[in-house]
C-alpha cells in the first residue's frame, strides 16, 4: 500500500499539532492527534486516560487502515502495532524557553478556573524537564531511542522556523523519496 502515513513527534509545545494540521492541508489528507486517542474527552480536558487497547481500537477504526494520513503527538510508549505503518516521521525540536512560553500561553488560554492553576504549573514543570530526561514519561532521550526503532525515514526539524518552511522541507523530502522509489 503506497501512500504517506506520517508521524510528527517531539516535546510538548514544539508544535507537532500545528505542523501536523498544516502538513495534512498541504498534502490534502486528514490530520489526527494522539491526544484525541490517549485521553477521554473531559471538561477540563486531559484528566482521564484511555487504556492502550481502546486507543489502538479507536485509531484502527478512525484512520490507521487508510492510505494517507498525518498523526501528530507522542505515542512512543504505546506504539506497538502502529509504528510499523509509518512511511515517514518528523522529530521536532525547539529551545526549552520557547516551548515553555508557548505552553504557558496555551495553558493560560485553556485555564477556566483558578483552582486548575496548580495542575497547569505541574504540567509546565514536567514539560520543562523534557530535554533533561529526569522525569519518567516523554523525554528527548526516550524519543530518540524510540525513533531509532522506526522502520521509515526520519527527519529532524527545528520548529522555531515558520510553519510554511517546515511544510516545504517535508514535502520536498517526500518528493525526493518518491522519485527514488
Amino acid at each position: 500500500m503506497a501512500g504517506n502515513r506520517i508521524h510528527i513527534f517531539g516535546a510538548s509545545g514544539a508544535g507537532t499539532t500545528t505542523l501536523g494540521r498544516a502538513l495534512a492541508s498541504a498534502l490534502e489528507t486528514q490530520h489526527f492527534d494522539t491526544d484525541d486517542f490517549y485521553w477521554y474527552p473531559t471538561d477540563p480536558p486531559f484528566r482521564s486516560k484511555r487504556p492502550v487497547p481502546e486507543r489502538h481500537a479507536l485509531m484502527e477504526q478512525m484512520f490507521l487502515p487508510r492510505r494517507d494520513w498525518v498523526l501528530s503527538g507522542s505515542l512512543d510508549s504505546w506504539s506497538d502495532g502502529i509504528d510499523h505503518r509509518f512511511t515517514f516521521a518528523v522529530f521536532l525540536t525547539l529551545q526549552t524557553e520557547t516551548r515553555l512560553r508557548r505552553l504557558r500561553a496555551r495553558e493560560g488560554w485553556r485555564l477556566q478556573n483558578p483552582s486548575e492553576r496548580p495542575g497547569m504549573e505541574a504540567f509546565l514543570s514536567w514539560a520543562a524537564a523534557y530535554d533533561d530526561a529526569l522525569l519518567p514519561g516523554r523525554n528527548r532521550a526516550r524519543h530518540l531511542a524510540w525513533a531509532d526503532t522506526l522502520d521509515c525515514p526520519i527527519m529532524t526539524l527545528d520548529s522555531g522556523r515558520p510553519i510554511s518552511l517546515l511544510v516545504h522541507d517535508i514535502t520536498d523530502t517526500l518528493d525526493q523519496l518518491a522519485a527514488r522509489a
